[in-house]
């Protein structure tokens, strides 16, 4: 009763109260920087069943997507979600790398947690369900060899990377779309949790390196037992003054 009251006098002196939620205000921070930087491509690498796909559409961003998922299952979900939207593509069936190949990906129970990368105890500590419970191969392709036939010369690209420890070999293979996107968003662990990936201060020093500079960071995953946090969404955008490359090491 105490908070309709509130309400009430509040309205009388032209003020709405409302729940406030901290994944609106970040929804609403993205948007807005990508708007800032006028996007109007995105490419969308570990698209999964499409979930960034729908939060780009109901935050408002009306541009291009390009996603790709290598896995059957979740691409098949994938194509049906987007069916409906003209501008939402999805790519043909193939894991981003730093080589034009063949991979094997391991399928972890709850789908969004597969990586060509060996999974170690912390994940799975954190999230038993991420337990890896089968393999599929797909074929391996490199971003700048793909890019190119989703872009023109009016494309203004931003890069959404989320591939579980795989992020260093994507951006590997993207030297030459790293040098003429705005600016994009990582997957980035805090501490290990996939055998051989870049944690955070590599990442950051890295992209950094690139002419990127960090914009914003939100929460991801963090272990339900200790409550420590283990992955970040980070976003980046260039900064004008490099264009340089460097490998992670």
């Amino acid at each position: 009763m105490l908070k309709s009251f509130i309400k009430k006098m509040l309205r009388r002196t032209g003020f709405e109260l409302s729940r406030f939620s901290v994944e609106q205000s970040e929804n609403a921070r993205f948007i807005s920087m990508l708007s800032t930087h006028n996007v109007n491509l995105i490419f969308d690498i570990g698209a999964n069943a499409g979930q960034f796909g729908v939060l780009l559409r109901k935050i408002g961003f009306d541009g291009k997507i390009i996603s790709f998922e290598p896995l059957s299952d979740a691409r098949e979900i994938l194509l049906n979600i987007s069916k409906n939207d003209p501008l939402w593509q999805i790519a043909l069936q193939t894991a981003i790398g730093e080589e034009n190949g063949e991979i094997e990906i391991q399928i972890a129970g709850n789908s969004h947690s597969s990586s060509v990368l060996d999974m170690l105890d912390t994940h799975v500590r954190a999230a038993p369900d991420s337990k890896y419970i089968g393999k599929e191969k797909v074929a391996l392709r490199t971003l700048d060899s793909i890019a190119p036939d989703y872009m023109d010369s009016n494309s203004i690209a931003f890069i959404k990377i989320d591939t579980q420890g795989y992020e260093t070999q994507v951006m590997n293979g993207a030297k030459k779309l790293m040098s003429q996107i705005v600016g994009l968003q990582v997957e980035i662990s805090l501490v290990p949790l996939y055998k051989g990936q870049c944690l955070f201060d590599e990442m950051l020093k890295k992209l950094k390196n690139d002419g990127f500079e960090l914009w914003s960071i939100s929460t991801v995953f963090s272990d339900p037992n200790t409550a420590q946090l283990l992955q970040v969404d980070a976003t980046f955008f260039r900064t004008p003054s490099s264009n340089s490359y460097e490998n992670c090491s």
